[in-house]
Parts: structure tokens; C-alpha cells; sequence
């Protein structure tokens, strides 16, 4: 039998084979991409986005929150939000009026995740109880003014990172999970329908932080983890990832697909966002900031959302700023943490909503940020 020695002499050096295999796909790819979306972009005389400071403004800031905001999801219908905070409780706002419709107690209070149901008659959200909890807002409140819980859904071995409905499907729910799976629900009878990862030598080997079900095609989602690289599901077919895409050097927080449904765009703790095509598996574009001026280091990318045409790309940092990235030429318009009214803290969150007019943003500075669109811009 193998010593200890020996074994994790083996380890290292198949670590080692690994990482030179790994650097050599790398610089392959880079001599097969001439050019990125850019570069092409520029040579074929493109401008940036112009965008005046007035272009988007803070016209709500919903205050309700007594710790820190973790995640917020926007309704597909209705101009409703829902937020979790650190404070261990739901938030449902009025966008429009920004009144809170509801307010829940959760029985675990470390809550790091919310979503709407497509119908927005209910909110999942999930924690470090690694569950998953289904409210109706229709439900009545008991004496003490609290929600039932309408389903628990539970099944994973590591805290529940994000959750999502299927597009126009209220009983199917997806989540993400510190267990290194993503799980694939059936609100109504509370059963796992399919888990990705996990045993199978295709799934991710670390932390799931986040999912993005493709609009365009339901039955296709990505996830991204602390292992550095995003996964490509097909629903059907749970027992192996379709695809793996490499490019990011740290933890990969955020992910989201374009609106076409052919690419997906990526924020890490490395400091860059990427945008990938999902068919090809090329990183078709980084974008890359300078570091902060104040500590000279590098903000990490906590979440990003594209604009209705995925002309725009938003991107929420650890430093408080909120840049507004022109997809194609890779170029800054726009910094809303630069901006009278901008979050005092980390931007943790940040959502469009369905019809492209406003974009929420949530912080650890417990506000949450309603941008819209000035009435003479056009929405892009």
C-alpha cells in the first residue's frame, strides 16, 4: 500500500500535469482568437455609448433594511422587488412607489438569496440552513404578524448561494449551492427532479455561487463557482456538464446570460467581467479595471445584469462602484457609484428590470437603488 508520502507526491504531480495541460489550452486558444469583440468592434468604426451623468439617475432608495443587503430579484411582470438582508428578513417593494408591500421573518436569519416566482405570487430564498423556502404572498400573516412558510425544500449538504425559477414555470426552481451542486426542484411536492454535480466527474469542484437560466432556451443554464470556471447544464441531461468555460483566476460570482441567449457574461473575484459564447465555448471579451485609487487594489465584480439590448453591462464591485460597461468596445460610459445619491458600501446585488427601464441595486450599506433611464434617453 502507498505511503502518505507517495500519494501526495502523486497528487502534486498530477496537479502539475493538469495546470501545464491547462496552460496549454489557454495559449491555444489565444493564437485561434485573432481578435475580440473590441477590437473588431473599433475596426469596424463603432463609438462608445455616449452617457451623461444625468442619463441615469437615483430616483428611489428603498430603506426598510437594518443590515446588510444580500440579493434582490425584480418580478417579470409587475414593478415589485424583492430583497434579503443580513437583518433576516424578505422585503416585496412597490418600485414605483417605494412602499413595501410585504415584510418576512425568516426562521433562519442568514438568508443570502431571494427570487420571484414568474407570476409573482411567490418568493423562494435560501441561506446557510442549506434549504430553500417558499413563501405565498397571498398567505395570511399570523397573530405576531409573520408568513407561513408554504414549502421547505431541502436536500443540500452546504448553504443554498441563489435560486431561480424557470422562466414561466412556477413549480420548477433552480439552485446553486456551497455543496458544489446545483438542483433542480419541484416546488410542488418539495422532491429534487435532478442534481448537477456532485458525484459526476463533470461537475464543479468547489462553491456554486450562482446560476442564469437561458430565457431563450429554458432547459439551459450556467453556473459559476469558486473552482474559476462557469458550467453549462441541459436539464435533460443532468449526469454531465454540456461544456466548460475557462478564463477567470479566482472565484466567479455572478453570471448572466445575454439577452439573445446565445452568450453569458461573468464577474469575478479576479477583478474582471468576460463574456463567453455558449456555443463556441470562446471568451469573446474581459473587461478589466484600473485598481482603486484608495487602496490600490483590485475591487472584486459581486453581480452584473445586462441592458435590454445587452448593449450595456452593469457591474456591482466590493468598493461601492457601479460601472456601466459598453459590451462592445469594452470601454466605461458610465460610474454610478461616481453619482449624487450612490451606495456608502459594497455593492452585493444589482438586477434589470423585464422591460429594461430601471436597474435596482442592493448594498451592504442596507438601501437598495432604483436608476431609471432619463425621460429624454433612449432605453439601450
Amino acid at each position: 500500500m502507498a505511503s502518505v508520502a507517495e500519494l501526495k507526491e502523486k497528487h502534486a504531480a498530477a496537479t502539475a500535469s493538469v495546470n501545464s495541460l491547462r496552460e496549454r489550452l489557454r495559449q491555444r486558444r489565444e493564437t485561434l482568437l485573432d481578435t475580440d469583440v473590441a477590437r473588431y468592434s473599433k475596426s469596424q468604426g463603432r463609438v462608445p455609448v455616449s452617457f451623461n451623468p444625468t442619463d441615469l439617475v437615483c430616483c428611489r432608495t428603498l430603506q426598510g433594511h437594518s443590515g446588510k443587503v444580500y440579493s434582490l430579484d425584480w418580478t417579470p411582470e409587475k414593478n415589485w422587488i424583492v430583497s434579503a438582508s443580513q437583518d433576516g428578513r424578505l422585503i416585496v417593494w412597490n418600485a414605483l412607489t417605494s412602499q413595501k408591500t410585504h415584510a418576512i421573518k425568516l426562521h433562519c436569519p442568514w438568508v443570502m438569496a431571494c427570487a420571484f416566482a414568474p407570476n409573482g405570487q411567490s418568493v423562494a430564498c435560501g441561506g446557510l440552513d442549506s434549504a430553500c423556502s417558499i413563501f405565498n404572498l397571498n398567505s395570511q400573516a399570523d397573530r405576531d404578524g409573520n408568513m407561513p412558510v408554504s414549502r421547505i425544500l431541502t436536500g443540500h449538504k452546504g448553504y443554498v448561494s441563489s435560486c431561480q425559477y424557470v422562466p414561466d414555470q412556477e413549480t420548477r426552481l433552480i439552485t446553486s449551492s456551497g455543496d458544489q451542486t446545483c438542483v433542480l426542484w419541484d416546488v410542488t411536492t418539495g422532491q429534487r427532479i435532478s442534481i448537477f454535480g456532485g458525484e459526476f466527474p463533470s461537475g464543479h469542484t468547489a462553491d456554486v455561487q450562482r446560476v442564469s437560466i437561458n430565457s431563450s432556451n429554458t432547459n439551459m443554464f450556467v453556473s459559476g463557482s469558486c473552482d474559476t470556471t462557469v458550467r453549462l447544464w441541459d436539464i435533460r441531461i443532468a449526469s454531465r456538464a454540456v461544456r466548460t468555460y475557462h478564463g477567470h483566476e479566482d472565484d466567479v460570482n455572478s453570471v448572466k446570460f445575454f439577452p439573445d441567449g446565445h452568450r453569458f457574461g461573468t464577474g469575478s473575484d479576479d477583478g474582471t467581467c468576460r463574456l463567453f459564447d455558449m456555443r463556441t465555448g470562446h471568451q469573446l471579451q474581459v473587461y478589466s479595471r484600473e485598481p482603486d485609487r484608495n487602496s490600490n487594489e483590485l475591487p472584486t465584480v459581486t453581480s452584473i445584469a445586462f441592458s435590454i439590448s445587452g448593449r450595456l453591462l452593469f457591474a456591482g464591485y466590493s468598493n461601492g462602484d457601479c460601472y456601466v460597461w459598453d459590451t462592445l468596445l469594452a470601454e466605461v460610459v458610465l460610474n454610478l457609484g461616481n453619482l449624487q445619491n450612490s451606495h456608502d458600501g459594497r455593492i452585493s446585488c444589482l438586477g434589470m428590470s423585464s422591460d429594461g427601464s430601471a436597474l435596482c441595486t442592493g448594498s451592504w450599506d442596507k438601501n437598495l437603488k432604483i436608476w431609471a433611464f432619463s425621460g429624454h434617453r433612449k432605453i439601450v
